[in-house]
């Protein structure tokens, strides 16, 4: 009975982990489809989703010199998106076994 306990504790666990990692990566992605459409840059929400995008980013804003600022964007922020996707699966795969 106690096998079955612990099972639940991990796979929970490693749902909230892919939870938080997918949240984050709908925050990147919301982010960069708001500056592609051209979000109002004044607006409320705008502001609080960039509050969130940035500092998620890490270290990818700037990662590679792009002229084109839309391809720049998809680069950035895309690729801060598949990064907590990734990271969040592995450490959610590490926390299951």
């Amino acid at each position: 009975m106690s096998r079955w306990r612990g099972s639940t504790r991990t796979n929970t666990a490693a749902r909230v982990i892919t939870g938080i990692g997918g949240l984050f990566a709908v925050i990147e992605v919301l982010y960069l489809v708001m500056l592609l459409a051209g979000a109002n840059t004044a607006n409320g929400f705008f502001t609080f989703i960039r509050s969130l995008a940035e500092p998620l980013a890490l270290f990818f804003p700037g990662l590679f010199p792009v002229s084109n600022g839309d391809l720049a964007v998809i680069l950035n922020y895309g690729l801060a998106a598949v990064f907590w996707l990734v990271v969040s699966g592995i450490i959610a795969r590490l926390v299951a076994r």
